[in-house]
């Protein structure tokens, strides 16, 4: 009964947004509001405190984030909505306290720097900068990695298998990529893919020159692949460039 409640809470949040997404300004109001704690817990997780919904300038900009998922967010990705809109959120609100960070009169909300100091110390102030950098990335892995593994789940795998099941050697890496990439940009082995979560095989058969016993033993990853391709994963699609393709 649990389950069934939440499937029907689900769909009809579905609905919502493809009604928002299609110019009813009743429906996107009700979900911006209907979702400011979900919004406000979303920034909370960013900036590691409390976020006042009236008062704090990042709840302001995590709403507006929202706001920007509801217009941008696809079903046909495979990704629920919230978990789409947490990410663009959490995404949307590290780049705004980049932007401050890197501002010449604050460096953060709660610390003004003097300026006289920082030409004293460019080295101290350029290694902080540098820190800060290292930390805002981590941020946007960490999330980009706890939304892969969620993901990752729908198809029955999970982020620590991969490390077990990706090819050894670079040419099985790059002709399992290519295979994701050949199903991802194809619409009838897209979709199939997206329905049935696993392999489209005899579709497979006349499109790829890997034999079937091949595409067997690389299945978990060449899924991972496809499910990395499907989404708005910068530094996870980093990996994909970096075997050069």
């Amino acid at each position: 009964m649990k389950r069934l409640f939440h499937q029907k809470r689900d769909e009809n949040l579905e609905e919502q947004v493809y009604l928002a997404q299609n110019g009813d300004e009743e429906a996107q109001n009700h979900l911006l509001k209907q979702y400011q704690p979900f919004i406000a817990k979303s920034v909370s997780e960013v900036c590691k405190r409390y976020i006042d919904p009236t008062k704090d300038d990042e709840f302001s900009i995590g709403l507006m984030a929202f706001n920007e998922a509801i217009k941008s967010y696809s079903r046909e990705k495979g990704s629920s909505f919230l978990s789409f809109a947490k990410l663009v959120v959490k995404r949307k609100v590290i780049d705004y306290i980049r932007q401050e960070q890197n501002s010449p009169v604050v460096a953060s909300l709660d610390q003004e720097y003097d300026d006289e100091e920082q030409m004293e110390n460019p080295q101290e102030v350029r290694a902080s900068r540098d820190r800060y950098e290292r930390e805002t990335e981590s941020w946007y892995r960490r999330i980009e990695i706890h939304d892969f593994s969620e993901k990752l789940k729908t198809y029955k795998l999970s982020f620590e298998e991969l490390t077990n099941i990706s090819p050894k050697h670079r040419d099985a890496r790059e002709s399992a990529i290519k295979v994701a990439r050949t199903i991802y940009e194809d619409e009838q082995l897209r979709d199939f893919v997206l329905e049935k979560r696993k392999l489209p095989m005899k579709l497979l058969a006349g499109k790829v020159e890997v034999s079937k016993k091949t595409l067997e033993r690389n299945r978990k990853f060449i899924l991972a692949i496809f499910i990395i391709l499907s989404e708005d994963y910068v530094y996870l699609q980093d990996y994909i460039r970096g075997v050069g393709l």
